[in-house]
């Protein structure tokens, strides 16, 4: 009886581990990828969507094969671009193969969509904040890392990054960004006191 407790418990431990695994993986970012926005929502009635992205410029994805997007355990699903046609500044119609009715494109909406670095660095306007992604951050002349994940807010825009192993948010917004250097991938920035400390303390 013991033995088979034993061995039941190693099985749930093993069972959390795995799942805690997965969780992180989920919610670590994968530096082969970058975020461009999401699904917005549909249109139509044959399985089109709208994606809502922050590429700073817009586009009809010419000639762009697939995008990603993340299934429960963090791993990035390719899907193929059948077509792509303007919205506007900051969304771009979409039709996905194997996306052919409103029912089977529901699903994915609200869904984060990712590119793949090569294909971002095609798509993405260079003075757009997303293209700040993997530049590095100085504040008063000293180097704080560089910067994994853009996050955008109705007044200002976080930096996501780690410093000391720690995950630090930047706030970019006028009182804070100083310059950005885009030839040295370089965003300079002054930060109020103590703002790093309540991270890394």
């Amino acid at each position: 009886m013991e033995q088979k407790i034993k061995s039941g418990s190693v099985i749930s431990w093993i069972a959390f581990l795995f799942s805690l695994f997965c969780s992180i993986m989920a919610q670590t970012p994968n530096p082969n990828y970058i975020s461009i926005g999401k699904i917005a929502g549909t249109h139509g009635l044959k399985g089109d969507v709208v994606l809502k992205h922050a590429l700073g410029q817009r586009t009809a994805l010419k000639d762009l094969k697939t995008l990603f997007i993340k299934d429960k355990t963090g791993s990035y699903l390719p899907w193929f671009l059948e077509n792509a046609k303007i919205k506007s500044e900051t969304e771009t119609f979409v039709k996905l193969e194997g996306l052919d009715t409103v029912e089977t494109a529901r699903p994915i909406v609200q869904k984060e969509v990712w590119l793949a670095v090569a294909d971002f660095d095609k798509y993405a306007a260079k003075n757009s904040v997303i293209s700040f992604i993997g530049y590095t951050i100085i504040d008063a002349g000293r180097e704080l890392g560089q910067i994994e994940e853009i996050i955008e807010q109705p007044h200002q825009v976080l930096c996501r990054l780690h410093i000391e192993g720690k995950e630090v948010l930047i706030p970019l917004h006028e009182e804070t960004l100083q310059k950005v250097d885009a030839k040295t991938k370089i965003v300079h920035v002054s930060l109020p006191d103590g703002l790093l400390d309540i991270y890394l303390s």
